[in-house]
């Protein structure tokens, strides 16, 4: 833990980092997280150092003003191989020039403020009635290249913050005058509830006969996969599938770094209770499938999932996951679902529609920093193609 007062003629806050859990002032963190988001929830935070911190190096920020906290940030410090990235599948279009760049770049390390495993503004939140948006920045800024800084073996090569929905972007685009430099990445797929959905059979009765047709051919083929609740016991006894059917879909993501556990849904699960969502799908009683939700605020933000695609195709174990999303967001009486990036016309097909989402990163070094901006400049959302499967649009 350390303690630094940055440097702003307005009204300086000081800032305060801890590498554990165990030792934030849980007042100060919950003064802060009045709504309750539950990716910056400490518990949650702890589910993951408890499982991760052997791969992951977690990095935690409050920020005061006199004695008052007024903000907090997450952080985490990880190392890849951008050899190990899969460009195919990465979230959003990336030239040659850059690939070539990021595999010359072996064993990079970043510094990331946000949430590796979900998408959304899960990495700073700070009282927007005490502090403005520029001097939270700064701070923010300042506390991240603080902490790099910090570093006594190899300093990370880019601050990253991760990601911003375009309502915040007055606020967050402050982060540009400290020499971030913003790219937009691939659109986040979500489905705006109904209030006349009381029932999975009145979603299903909203839609357009193509598509009305089309899910109930869906779940005639996966009327043989039997849906289970799990409890944290469950994710326990069947660890050795979670962790294989985990892989085969992490095998084709973006991203082959980071990756989560049973242990970690485990313990998200025993801490969590309600809030974490862990259902088992099984076919004549083997496991082919998971998939995790978290519940907070009014919204389910789907999350990770697991398929044996031996069995995806023969019955739709996929796209029954996504009505199965659907179906709890009304169960749960929930005004958004949030199904995260790709697929997106599947996900459309559901209802989802587009939302963009923007990051900032910024060079540790100042020279390399400037060279940074033409780069950036050759990133671009990858092309999608969506459908609208309602007779009415849904608002």
């Amino acid at each position: 833990m350390s303690d630094r007062t940055n440097n702003n003629n307005i009204a300086p806050l000081k800032y305060t980092f801890y590498t554990n859990t165990k030792d934030i002032p849980a007042i100060d963190w919950s003064f802060i997280n009045l709504k309750n988001n539950i990716f910056l929830s400490l518990p949650y935070l702890k589910a993951l150092e408890d499982t991760l911190s052997e791969t992951i190096q977690f990095r935690y920020i409050l920020f005061y003003q006199d004695k008052t906290p007024v903000g907090f940030a997450t952080a985490q410090l990880i190392k890849f191989n951008p050899s190990l990235l899969n460009f195919q599948e990465f979230p959003c279009k990336i030239s040659d020039t850059i690939k070539k760049k990021l595999i010359n770049n072996i064993d990079v390390k970043v510094l990331v403020c946000g949430n590796m495993f979900s998408c959304g503004e899960h990495g700073f939140v700070y009282n927007t009635s005490q502090v403005s948006s520029k001097l939270a920045f700064k701070s923010l800024s300042d506390a991240l290249r603080e902490i790099r800084k910090s570093e006594n073996s190899t300093k990370p090569s880019f601050i990253l913050l991760k990601e911003f929905w375009p309502d915040s972007y007055d606020h967050s685009d402050y982060i540009k005058e400290f020499d971030f430099r913003e790219f937009k990445i691939d659109v986040n797929m979500v489905l705006q509830l109904d209030p006349k959905w009381t029932t999975f059979e009145d979603y299903i009765n909203s839609m357009r006969t193509k598509f009305r047709t089309r899910t109930k051919k869906v779940l005639k083929k996966s009327k043989d996969v039997a849906v289970k609740n799990f409890t944290a016991e469950d994710i326990a006894t069947y660890t050795d599938q979670i962790d294989r059917l985990y892989l085969s879909v992490i095998d084709k993501a973006d991203f082959k770094i980071g990756k989560l556990n049973a242990s970690t849904f485990k313990s998200l699960k025993d801490t969590l209770q309600e809030t974490f969502i862990f259902k088992g799908y099984f076919i004549e009683q083997k496991l082919v499938g998971f998939m995790t939700a978290f519940f907070t605020d009014n919204l389910i933000d789907a999350n990770h999932i697991g398929i044996d695609y031996d069995y995806n195709k023969s019955h739709a174990i996929y796209q029954k996951m996504l009505y199965d999303y659907v179906d709890l967001a009304i169960t749960k009486n929930a005004d958004e679902l949030r199904l995260g990036r790709t697929a997106e016309i599947i996900k459309s097909c559901v209802g989802a529609k587009p939302v963009e989402m923007k990051l900032y990163v910024r060079h540790g070094n100042s020279i390399s920093n400037t060279l940074l901006k033409p780069l950036i400049e050759l990133i671009s959302p990858s092309e999608y193609e969506i459908r609208n499967p309602f007779k009415l649009r849904v608002e």
